[in-house]
């Protein structure tokens, strides 16, 4: 059983978050949306384990929620 891994396994994650945000630069709303969602289903595949998928999906939900739910 394979656990997912939540803390950063980038040697360098600032460079890792760069990447992600030039990914978006240029595009629309809704490229951007299909690109988070192609890199989702890409990334997945990757992990390719259903225990792990629903446990990072459940953690993403969480934090929605509690971001959703601080006062700003």
């Amino acid at each position: 059983m394979s656990v997912l891994v939540t803390e950063s396994r980038f040697t360098d994650p600032d460079r890792a978050y760069r990447a992600l945000i030039e990914a978006h630069r240029g595009l629309s709303d809704e490229q951007s949306a299909a690109l988070n969602s192609s890199l989702v289903l890409i990334l997945a595949n990757h992990i390719g384990d259903q225990g792990v998928l629903q446990e990072a999906l459940s953690l993403a939900k969480q934090s929605l929620e509690q971001t959703q739910s601080t006062p700003e």
